[in-house]
């Protein structure tokens, strides 16, 4: 049949060759990321110096709230908060001096989003930290919420904040009576929904002139295509709607805005940033901390993007001269499919062979 039809042949012939390039790359790229350390997921926050040592006094409390939404409106995709923007905070403000209280619209236990592939050392330790298991586990209704009691209050993302957090009387009011008193507000990824429809004694929406970061309309739509219809409202948008200016990063890297006593996020690796922010705006200097894997290759990408190749190879070369794995490859690695999903062909290669530079210098 072959020899009677020689174009089937040939295109045979095409799609296996194209099968085997395909499935060739995916082994090599993935030969080009680090084997998964399965002992950090028994890291326990004793392990954590910067929690475990140089204890702060005590300097207050500091309200988490987390959103009690288990799914994307009428779509059938789930969803809560995301456990490393918690996280991550909560050891910030703890090792800062500050006592954290995790609230919810609904109390008791909200849903949680874990990724795998983002969870670092704090975020394996906070969910075997029997203490902050307790608190997310019971979080108090925000209808319960003492608000004096706190002196600052922190949302946390998740795109289930998108649904509970705009209409919440409670969340407006905590919102509106801690800026009017000068105390923080902090909120990142998803979780600057909570200023949506805030309204000032002066009648002005708290969102008026005010610098502020949040998800882009460019990375929901990248990852939730649909989202125009799953959403009540693109973030971005919404934030511009009431009268903010909206300050926008590289998609998926760290960017925040400091605007008074309002501390805001584009995305879950901006969770450090906002959370340390925070704590100087509340007067302190931030506790030192080392920096992250994660970090790291956030800021290797944004040399990237700002300088180019070379330059950011020249940093992989800073940070890597004790031979040690400082840097978080399997984060540039994502971030060159999403190059390849936007189209960036040049991006894409850039990345990939950053992401091999890496390997060669790093065990």
């Amino acid at each position: 049949m072959l020899k009677k039809y020689p174009i089937i042949k040939w295109v045979l012939i095409a799609c296996a060759t194209f099968l085997i390039l395909i499935v060739s790359f995916g082994l090599w790229f993935k030969s080009l990321l680090p084997l998964r350390d399965t002992a950090i997921e028994m890291t326990l926050v004793e392990q954590l110096p910067y929690v475990s040592e140089n204890i702060q006094p005590p300097r207050g409390k500091i309200l988490a709230v987390v959103t009690s939404t288990y799914t994307m409106g009428d779509s059938e995709k789930s969803t809560g908060y995301e456990l490393t923007e918690l996280a991550r905070a909560y050891y910030v403000f703890q090792a800062n001096g500050y006592e954290v209280d995790i609230a919810s619209p609904l109390g008791g236990e909200p849903p949680v989003v874990i990724d795998d592939e983002d969870m670092g050392s704090y975020d394996f330790a906070f969910m075997n930290d029997s203490i902050a298991q307790y608190k997310t586990g019971h979080t108090i209704p925000l209808h319960q919420v003492e608000a004096e009691s706190y002196v600052a209050v922190f949302f946390v993302g998740g795109k289930g904040a998108m649904f509970d957090f705009p209409e919440n009387k409670t969340i407006q009011a905590i919102v509106r009576e801690y800026y009017q008193s000068n105390k923080v507000i902090g909120a990142v990824c998803h979780g600057p929904a909570a200023l949506v429809n805030v309204v000032l004694d002066n009648g002005e929406s708290i969102l008026k002139n005010k610098t502020v970061s949040g998800f882009t309309n460019d990375e929901e739509l990248l990852l939730i295509p649909e989202a125009t219809s799953i959403f009540p409202f693109l973030l971005e948008d919404k934030l511009v709607d009431q009268g903010a200016r909206f300050n926008a990063g590289n998609m998926y890297l760290d960017k925040i805005s400091h605007d008074k006593n309002l501390v805001t996020g584009q995305n879950p690796w901006s969770v450090w940033s906002v959370a340390e922010t925070m704590v100087k705006q509340m007067g302190h200097r931030p506790k030192f901390r080392e920096i992250t894997p994660e970090e790291h290759a956030v800021d290797i990408l944004v040399t990237y993007h700002q300088k180019g190749s070379e330059k950011a190879k020249e940093q992989v070369l800073e940070l890597s001269q004790d031979g040690k794995r400082v840097i978080d490859r399997v984060l540039i690695a994502k971030h060159s499919i999403i190059a390849a999903m936007q189209g960036k062909v040049g991006q894409f290669v850039d990345l990939i062979g950053l992401v091999s530079f890496i390997k060669e210098i790093e065990p």
